[in-house]
């Protein structure tokens, strides 16, 4: 039987976070960090395979919980992140003044 637990890790010298299923990329969000104290989450995908497994909102926990242990400010360019943050309010603290 397949290990479908996800394993989520940030890959700076990618300039992204990535969920992988199977050792397999399922997910990832695409970010720019800005002067080191904040990180603009700009996009948000899901292999289609993957669609409907709850992944989206497993990576953007993992990413606003990453930004808030090493303290940056979130921009959520990101129309996903920005939904999401809407929906769970302990993470408005996060957001960047605009």
């Amino acid at each position: 039987m397949a290990n479908d637990t996800p394993n989520i890790s940030d890959h700076p010298e990618r300039h992204r976070y990535e969920l992988d299923v199977d050792g397999r990329l399922a997910a990832r969000i695409d970010y720019r960090v800005k002067d080191g104290h904040s990180i603009d989450l700009i996009h948000t995908e899901v292999d289609p395979a993957h669609e409907g497994q709850g992944l989206a909102s497993k990576i953007a926990k993992f990413a606003l919980d990453d930004a808030r242990a090493k303290g940056r400010k979130v921009i959520a360019s990101c129309e996903y992140i920005a939904s999401y943050v809407r929906k769970h309010a302990q993470y408005e603290d996060l957001l960047a003044q605009r």
